[in-house]
């Protein structure tokens, strides 16, 4: 496997554990990380103020484009504040861990305003990625997240990509990059909102609109 050079292996179950320590010190310095998914390489940090101020200035990401989080335990989303209506705790319950953000309601105390979009929610996906899940359940909290490219650029499917747009930022330790190798091409998380009376359709992806009606009935689409 070809390796990026400045990133740090996150491949094999040893690499993994090697790389734990090293990251949740970098997050708790609020610092950006880049990392595997399962669908493409994402950066993202603490959910601390500080944090996705960073990651907002490395995105380049204007205020009122919120990024989701990610999270490996249905205690993670208790912890945050956040709320299951009825139709995502089904959604929830027959597709995570898996390629489905959920817009929830909830997470005032907890959740920085930067992160809550236009309707008010949080957005919210389990990982299925197995690294990704150890590493936090490990950091013992949710971590940002947003695609791995630059406005107008393809999302990065590996780690070199992330290294050559962001070189500064990596040689001077402001982001850290997990090298997981090259991920299969896949459709991005399918985004559902759940803040209003019906489950809303946001962003096809990963889990098609059938599936999602088969759980949810009363799904509603904009697409």
């Amino acid at each position: 496997m070809t390796r990026a050079p400045q990133a740090t292996p996150f491949w094999s179950p040893a690499e993994i554990d090697a790389a734990i320590p090293g990251t949740i010190a970098h997050l708790v310095a609020h610092r950006v990380l880049g990392y595997p998914t399962e669908t493409v390489y994402g950066l993202g940090g603490a959910i601390d103020r500080a944090a996705v101020e960073a990651l907002m200035a490395i995105k380049q990401r204007p205020a009122g484009k919120p990024f989701l989080l990610l999270v490996a335990s249905s205690a993670m989303i208790e912890r945050l504040g956040l709320r299951l209506t009825k139709s995502s705790a089904m959604l929830a319950a027959r597709f995570w861990p898996g390629p489905l953000t959920l817009v929830l309601p909830g997470g005032e105390r907890r959740v920085p305003d930067q992160l809550r979009g236009p309707e008010g929610g949080i957005a919210v996906r389990w990982t299925p990625h197995p690294a990704m899940q150890r590493l936090i359940v490990a950091y013992g909290d949710a971590i940002t997240s947003t695609s791995a490219n630059q406005p107008g650029d393809p999302p990065a499917a590996d780690a070199a990509q992330i290294v050559d747009h962001w070189s500064a930022a990596v040689a001077s330790g402001a982001l850290r990059v997990l090298d997981a190798g090259t991920l299969a091409p896949s459709p991005p998380s399918t985004v559902v909102d759940c803040t209003g009376r019906f489950p809303r359709l946001i962003r096809p992806g990963a889990i098609g609109a059938a599936a999602l009606c088969a759980v949810a009935p009363d799904l509603v689409s904009d697409q």
